[in-house]
């Protein structure tokens, strides 16, 4: 059972709990379909990201929209995004200059800045998913269980 109740706006759960605030959730929306439009990175690049953090962060309604993320580790700009990310959850402040210099081997400036922005923005949800105790019940999208 969800933190609040949901609200009569917004297409998934999710949104529904944001919903009770109507030009929050219009803005919420159109920031995520720029940040997964393509315009930043591959989007399989972001939803391994989206992935990881889910579990990184618990929230169970994003862990089983896909299972964990799927990639060949050999795919270094991946690998190195994902871990970034990972290391975002764990602990924002522990980030230092040499792990942008890292970034740096695979990634613009231009792509480092969207990344950051996206991974910051998939945190904020997955938290507050995890705040408002959205469960695998509440993913109409599941693809797997716990």
């Amino acid at each position: 059972m969800t933190t609040i109740s949901f609200s009569k706006n917004g297409n998934t759960p999710f949104e529904k709990l944001i919903g009770y605030n109507p030009e929050i959730l219009s803005y919420w929306n159109r920031l995520e379909e720029i940040l997964w439009g393509g315009h930043i990175q591959d989007r399989n690049m972001l939803e391994q990201i989206r992935r990881a953090m889910a579990f990184e962060n618990g929230c169970e309604y994003c862990m089983v929209k896909a299972g964990r993320p799927d990639f060949d580790v050999s795919q270094m700009k991946i690998s190195i995004a994902v871990a970034f990310a990972e290391l975002f959850c764990k602990d924002h402040k522990s980030i230092l200059p040499a792990h942008f210099d890292m970034l740096r081997e695979y990634f613009t400036d231009h792509e480092i800045s969207g990344l950051c922005v996206f991974i910051s923005f998939v945190n904020a949800s997955q938290k507050l998913g995890k705040i408002f105790n959205l469960s695998e019940n509440d993913q109409p999208d599941a693809a797997i269980k716990l």
